[in-house]
């Protein structure tokens, strides 16, 4: 490919973050104020490293040191529209204002931290109870700034439900209602609301985690995993696809944006698909499948996974070692797709004059892995995440000073350190907000009535009741962020699961959590495969309906865990488990051909349906049903051994 041709395969990365993903409309230019900024999120991340060695304040001073700092910042940082980040050459004066009411609003619980314990008892002033109506009005623009529309329009119908519940006509889910003196404390002070176990969790672990994942960039291990991908799979068939997932993979172990690991990891790895000859929308889809699954890949994943964790009462470690057989097997299942399109389509692997040297990065880099090493070493050893995040952060800070190009100056410091409490920005605002959601289903006992409804519809039957908790995770998944999402759903879908169907409560929470985390690359509304599109310059619809396609396993999974939970090591014994990784590696095998359409040769229809059951029947970790599946995985490969290979046409039709 020549320069010119090169050129314009160049993509502005960053509007197409702007685009995509809101978290990226920021103001680039904010004049005086930016100092202002620096101070406060140099603060924010230095108070969190603080606490993280002293230990932490009470969880509600924490919180609100958290909350109203990161709404402070919001504010002078993120526009009221979309598009003035550009345009704007410093923040407007009711930016200002708004920024340090909302600051004010959250150190109040701080100020007068005796007084609100006792209003509690006695009632809540006047006072408190404007301030609480003025701190939640903040937080949902806050949010609609940094998260986007859709999460404020559910958090503002549950608070309408919450106080106009008597003027239901559905019996199912009508309640007395609450006046709004009485909803607004309750959310705003008490734990139940905002300052619930989600900006809990935030304010203890996210935020640390975060921090580490804004070093790990500053060390260049995001390049040094790139370069470790293609080093491993870039001579294979179809190396360049293989390389991306493998990639995202490794960064997805310290990152948790979906559309964020798209843009950061497309930007390199698309375009070379595309001249590898992928046509445009697989290679989206390969980056934004891939991507996604950063959420769930272990040690880090993403950050409702340390909620999760809180919900159930268990370490984190456990949270992490239940999620890392099902991430093998989605990643397995992207991988294998990739390799069986790239058969399709007779699409080698990169020379080997083209690729690093796996024996020469290693030797040159390998202690860019301490941190990560030290984050695994020191959860499996059974300490909180707060303290894995803080010395992983050390080891981080240590390993950056190796080499020059990596060490940090005091201007790099106060810089990593800003961009610590900025990354947590939305992250913050969407644990607040969720806060609310999750409040009102307490306060109004959404929850019961939720599981009366599917219990209804789903007859009794579990199958159904999967189906229906699905459909809303998806549903949710389509304007909410992966950690709302999972809030809402783990306060009122999961505890159907577990209390009325008796499915074992990680199955149930990793099932809620799978599925919306995969609502990113699932039409309609697909963000992590539009950012892909944006980059290669594909149709974004086709580019989901591919990505579904190649992430496929998320979709079956969750279901196989929940009916036999060995694959998230409930019940299991050594021989159990190693039957059920097997069987259900090669089932995503027969699974991922017959959704791409090649197994050795190109796939008849009969044929497809045929590898889907057997592969589907092998991911059941069951002995009986993995014989069943493999004989029909066996029979398809004997019938197409004897067949001519076509694949040679296919790739003519499709470069032409």
């Amino acid at each position: 490919m020549d320069e010119k041709k090169m050129s314009q395969e160049e993509i502005d990365a960053q509007k197409i973050l702007e685009k995509y993903d809101k978290e990226s409309n920021f103001r680039v230019n904010i004049g005086k104020w930016a100092w202002v900024v620096t101070f406060l999120g140099v603060s924010l991340t230095i108070f969190h490293l603080y606490t993280a060695y002293f230990s932490v304040l009470p969880s509600q001073q924490q919180g609100a040191i958290h909350l109203g700092t990161a709404l402070g910042l919001i504010f002078l940082l993120f526009p009221a529209k979309k598009g003035l980040q550009r345009k704007q050459k410093t923040v407007p004066w009711y930016d200002v204002v708004l920024a340090f009411t909302a600051m004010y609003v959250s150190y109040h619980k701080i100020i007068f931290f005796d007084e609100v314990l006792r209003s509690r008892v006695a009632g809540y002033s006047t006072l408190n109870i404007i301030i609480a109506i003025i701190a939640i009005l903040l937080l949902l623009e806050a949010t609609r700034r940094t998260v986007g529309v859709p999460i404020v329009i559910v958090a503002s119908i549950m608070i309408l439900y919450g106080i106009f519940g008597n003027i239901i006509p559905t019996q199912i889910l009508s309640h007395p209602g609450f006046s709004i003196d009485r909803i607004a404390p309750n959310l705003w002070f008490q734990e139940s609301g905002v300052f619930g176990t989600p900006i809990q969790i935030s304010a203890k672990f996210i935020f640390l985690f975060l921090f580490f994942g804004v070093i790990l960039v500053h060390t260049k291990i995001g390049q040094f995993f790139n370069d470790l991908a293609f080093a491993l799979t870039g001579r294979f068939t179809g190396g360049t696809a293989k390389a991306a997932v493998a990639a995202s993979a490794l960064q997805g172990m310290v990152s948790g944006s979906s559309v964020g690991n798209t843009v950061a990891s497309g930007s390199f790895t698309i375009p070379m698909m595309k001249k590898a000859g992928f046509k445009p929308e697989f290679a989206a889809a390969t980056e934004a499948s891939a991507s996604t699954g950063g959420q769930i890949m272990p040690p880090l994943m993403g950050a409702a996974a340390f909620i999760m964790m809180e919900y159930l009462g268990v370490d984190y470690s456990v949270i992490m070692l239940s999620a890392l057989i099902p991430a093998i097997l989605y990643f397995t299942g992207i991988f294998i797709g990739t390799h069986f399109e790239a058969k399709r389509l007779r699409i080698l692997g990169l020379p080997k004059a083209d690729l690093p040297s796996f024996r020469k990065l290693m030797l040159k880099n390998w202690y860019m892995l301490l941190p990560l090493v030290v984050i695994i070493g020191t959860i499996l050893s059974g300490f909180s995440p707060q303290r894995a995040a803080l010395l992983g952060i050390i080891s981080a800070f240590l390993v950056s000073i190796v080499r020059k190009d990596t060490r940090l100056n005091l201007r790099g410091t106060i810089n990593v350190l800003e961009q610590g409490a900025r990354v947590a920005l939305p992250v913050i605002a969407a644990c607040a907000t969720a806060g609310i959601i999750a409040g009102v289903v307490s306060i109004t006992g959404l929850g019961a009535k939720f599981a009366s409804g599917i219990i209804a519809l789903s007859g009794g039957m579990l199958p159904f009741a999967l189906i229906f908790t699905m459909i809303a995770c998806l549903v949710l998944g389509m304007g909410l962020p992966t950690t709302a999402n999972y809030v809402v759903t783990a306060t009122i879908a999961a505890p159907v699961l577990i209390n009325d169907f008796g499915v074992a409560p990680i199955a149930a929470h990793m099932f809620v959590f799978y599925f919306g985390i995969v609502a990113d690359i699932t039409p309609p509304v697909c963000l992590a495969a539009y950012a892909g599109a944006g980059i290669a310059r594909a149709n974004p619809f086709k580019s989901g309906v591919i990505a579904v396609k190649l992430a496929i396993a998320a979709f079956i999974i969750p279901y196989i865990f929940v009916f036999n939970p060995i694959l998230v090591l409930v019940d299991v014994t050594v021989v159990t488990l190693t039957l059920g990784i097997v069987t259900a590696l090669i089932g995503m095998m027969g699974v991922s051909s017959a959704v791409i359409g090649y197994f050795i040769r190109t796939s008849r229809a009969w044929e497809r349906i045929v590898l889907a059951v057997g592969g589907l029947l092998m991911i059941v970790p069951e002995l009986y049903s993995s014989l069943i599946g493999f004989a029909l995985m066996a029979i398809v490969w004997f019938i197409q051994k004897q067949r001519e290979d076509d694949s040679g046409k296919l790739a003519m039709e499709v470069s032409a």
